[in-house]
């Protein structure tokens, strides 16, 4: 009897595709880390958090998001910090990343599908070296969060004694590496975020370093690694990758100087105003802390801020967002269509029907849900249109950044910000697959009939 239940299992794993057993996986690890958080102990009071709240946590940890509808530090014992940085860590690396270098650890034969599941879970190129990335990612990820929690524990260690110094630096290097976004800066205001580091600078290049090496992607990491400065021998996707990051982090740290340098940050020194500027380009990118008030940004800078979070980081990577090379691949394609040239090219190659066609598609399914799930939560409870795109478009984004609404949303608003957080994570498209990837396609083709466009 055992032997056929076990055999049903095995039958029904095999059934999954990639996608849905990428979806399935992070399903789980979310329900798991709810039930963990609405133990009592896990509660800095004893008392359990309602498991809508526990759920929104993390569905937001494992989703690397950084929405809370409780501050971290007031609501959550030391047991709830370390579940919530738990979740955050195989969230930001991917369950299935931390269980092949498991089994690489135990010299257990990593399979095609094991394979293949890491291709999928890091948006690897090729099946060819994916243990060798994976050995590497895990390496790279310790180097990255232990060299970040050191640097971050010579500011915290004066401030909160030897032990609480060292956590602190350990919990907002793992955070701002993930891209999460989560803080232990409530004791100093609820929802305060780094707002107390606003002028600082080792605290800000810190944790803005961790922030960018995380969302840049693996790939890039690897590519990086083996070929070190030879740019001519840097992939197409290093290539744009890199490109796009300097322009986003500069550009948008440009933009937010000349929009709030007389308004929010008036009575800021030039250098608090540089920090500010170019920590709110970067941490808007999916990483959710904040230096300034983000509630009190002026309208451009929400926008401004809504568009570089729905940009989000780089494929296979931490971070969340459309990613870069989508945007990238849309504006060359826009260009290509206003020259009138064949085919899309950049950097003397030409990029794939397929990438165009799945650009569009992540593109357009992001923004679909973003604004439909905009116009559900303000049809169900008052809330103003910035507020709640800038909401939405954080969640869809795992952004984490919030005008402070989040803690408002009603039970039907959390639930959808919750699903738009887990479809972020997984990828927008990967959530549709997983429900379609099993059809048989049809070689069948319809009679052409064109239509007038634009």
């Amino acid at each position: 009897m055992k032997q056929r239940t076990g055999e049903k299992r095995e039958k029904r794993r095999e059934s999954l595709t990639q996608t849905q057993f990428i979806a399935f996986g992070f399903f789980v690890l979310i329900m798991a880390g709810a039930l963990l958080l609405t133990l009592p102990f896990a509660s800095r009071d004893g008392r359990s958090m309602n498991f809508l709240g526990a759920l929104f946590t993390a569905t937001s940890a494992s989703c690397v998001t950084g929405l809370v509808v409780a501050d971290t530090w007031s609501q959550w014992s030391l047991f709830g910090q370390l579940v919530i940085i738990t979740l955050i860590q195989i969230g930001g690396l991917g369950f299935i990343t931390i269980g092949v270098y498991v089994s690489i650890l135990l010299r257990r034969r990593i399979g095609l599908k094991e394979r293949g599941l890491m291709q999928e879970s890091t948006s690897a190129l090729q099946i060819g070296g994916i243990v060798r990335l994976t050995k590497k990612i895990i390496v790279g990820t310790a180097i990255f969060e232990g060299t970040g929690a050191l640097l971050l524990a010579i500011r915290f260690i004066p401030q909160y004694g030897f032990s609480r110094g060292i956590f602190y630096g350990i919990f907002h290097s793992v955070s701002a590496f993930c891209n999460a976004g989560f803080d232990l800066m409530g004791h100093y205001e609820p929802y305060n975020s780094l707002s107390a580091y606003y002028d600082d600078w080792l605290v800000n290049l810190v944790i803005m370093s961790l922030i960018i090496i995380g969302g840049i992607g693996f790939i890039v990491w690897d590519d990086i690694s083996r070929n070190k400065l030879h740019v001519k021998k840097y992939l197409l996707q290093t290539k744009i990758v890199l490109l796009t990051t300097i322009f986003l982090v500069f550009g948008g740290g440009l933009a937010f100087y000349y929009l709030e340098k007389d308004l929010l940050m008036a009575d800021m020194s030039v250098s608090g105003k540089i920090l500010s500027s170019l920590f709110s380009s970067v941490t808007a990118r999916t990483a959710g802390f904040n230096t300034i008030d983000t509630g009190a940004l002026s309208d451009g800078s929400k926008l401004l801020t809504i568009i570089l979070m729905f940009i989000g980081g780089s494929p296979g990577s931490t971070a969340g967002g459309v990613k870069t090379t989508t945007i990238v691949v849309l504006l060359l394609y826009v260009h290509a269509s206003i020259q009138r040239t064949y085919g899309v090219n950049v950097f003397g190659r030409r990029l794939e029907e397929e990438a165009i066609k799945q650009a569009s598609s992540v593109f357009t399914i992001n923004l679909f849900l973003a604004l439909s799930v905009s116009l559900i939560i303000m049809a169900v409870q008052p809330m103003s249109l910035s507020d709640t795109l800038f909401e939405t478009f954080s969640a869809i984004g795992t952004a984490g950044m919030t005008t402070g609404i989040t803690r408002d949303l009603v039970p039907l608003s959390r639930l959808l910000i919750i699903l738009l957080m887990y479809c972020g994570r997984i990828g927008s498209m990967s959530f549709a697959l997983a429900f379609t990837q099993s059809k048989r396609i049809t070689r069948v083709q319809n009679p052409v009939e064109r239509i007038n466009v634009g």
